[in-house]
């Protein structure tokens, strides 16, 4: 009589490949409870299945290496996003290296491009409005200290019980013929040198699938970074890596971002402050005059901190929520220490005359 079956072959891997690869009898007992059947009706199933092979006495062990090669292309490894396009931001003001950037992605050129500089001065935003101006996808991956060949390349992935091949950020954006958006890179571990013959241009071997990629036409890499990639000395980038001369030198060239001058972060200020419903064109004005100050002082060498434009705009919009200038500003350089916070916040107060500091707000009061 032939084998009755009443749970698929996908139903009992997905069930017992959460178990482990080694399965023992008591797992097989709760699959046969799971799926209302005798025991002997999933030990049989198992000694026919080709992903089972019997172990030590009442051990099967489940292996996945004989369906790698034939569930890669399965319909799970499709990519989700079909447009990868990013938005066009009305309120973004070009400045620095936005023009160089936006003309080496137009050009279609694969030319790797490092941009360096402090942080909060627009140097992701600058890549990803390029980008939008354009129309070109983006693919954008976020480096930290742990990101391996895995997290860039890709790799397998337990689906519905199949085996997947998962294409990385990288392959995507070699196949889309996207840019792809290094975030943070000197952040990484030596780990990120899997990608060296990405970065002269030739794609990549997927060893784990025997499968080489080809850069399509249009794909280009730019890297972000807080340093040069030799490390943070004064410690203000903890966490920064010295990154291998050998995959630095793979970048073409590099940029420099500096911060906006202060008529060009007012009008940024100003459009943020316009999308909110709060535009104050004086408030605006001070507030990059304000920084202006703060990060000439910083150059000098005379504090270790500084206002990055993203820190403003983050003040504008605590305006937008509080209408009070004094309150923005304190909430948002909380985050530096007190004696650093107290300066700020005093040199803003000889900036703007007509600030009421929280200590009159009190004596008006009272």
């Amino acid at each position: 009589m032939p084998f009755q079956q009443k749970f698929s072959n996908e139903e009992l891997v997905t069930f017992l490949s959460a178990k482990g690869t080694e399965i023992n009898s008591d797992q097989i007992k709760e699959a046969a409870a799971h799926f209302g059947v005798k025991t002997q009706s999933v030990t049989k199933r198992l000694g026919k299945h080709p992903q089972f092979t019997k172990g030590s006495r009442g051990v099967w062990n489940l292996t996945v290496a004989e369906k790698l090669e034939q569930s890669y292309q399965a319909p799970a490894a499709v990519p989700a996003v079909e447009d990868l396009v990013p938005q066009k931001d009305p309120n973004y003001v070009p400045f620095g290296n936005f023009a160089d950037v936006k003309k080496i992605v137009q050009s279609g050129m694969f030319y790797p491009t490092f941009i360096t500089g402090l942080s909060g001065n627009g140097k992701t935003f600058s890549v990803e409005q390029a980008c939008a101006q354009l129309g070109r996808e983006l693919i954008r991956v976020n480096i930290t200290i742990e990101t391996d060949e895995d997290d860039l390349i890709g790799g397998f992935r337990l689906v519905n019980g199949e085996t997947v091949w998962h294409n990385g950020p990288v392959v995507e954006a070699l196949e889309r013929g996207a840019v792809l958006l290094l975030d943070e890179v000197d952040l990484a571990s030596n780990k990120i040198l899997c990608l060296q013959s990405v970065l002269e241009g030739k794609g990549v071997f997927l060893k784990k699938i025997g499968r080489y990629v080809r850069r399509a036409p249009g794909f280009n890499v730019f890297a972000t970074a807080n340093t040069k990639g030799k490390g943070s000395d004064d410690g203000r980038f903890i966490g920064t890596n010295v990154l291998n001369e050998a995959f630095l030198e793979r970048f073409a060239l590099t940029f420099e971002q500096e911060y906006p001058s202060p008529k060009i972060e007012q009008k940024i200020l100003e459009k943020a402050a316009s999308s909110l419903g709060v535009l104050d064109e004086k408030f605006c004005e001070n507030l990059s005059n304000w920084s202006d100050i703060i990060r000439k002082t910083f150059r000098d060498g005379g504090i270790d901190e500084v206002i990055s434009t993203r820190r403003l705009v983050h003040i504008i919009r605590a305006f937008a929520i509080w209408q009070d200038r004094m309150k923005a500003i304190k909430v948002c350089v909380n985050r530096f220490d007190e004696e650093t916070k107290t300066s700020f916040i005093e040199l803003y107060d000889k900036i703007d005359a007509d600030v009421v500091t929280q200590e009159v707000a009190d004596d008006q009061q009272g």
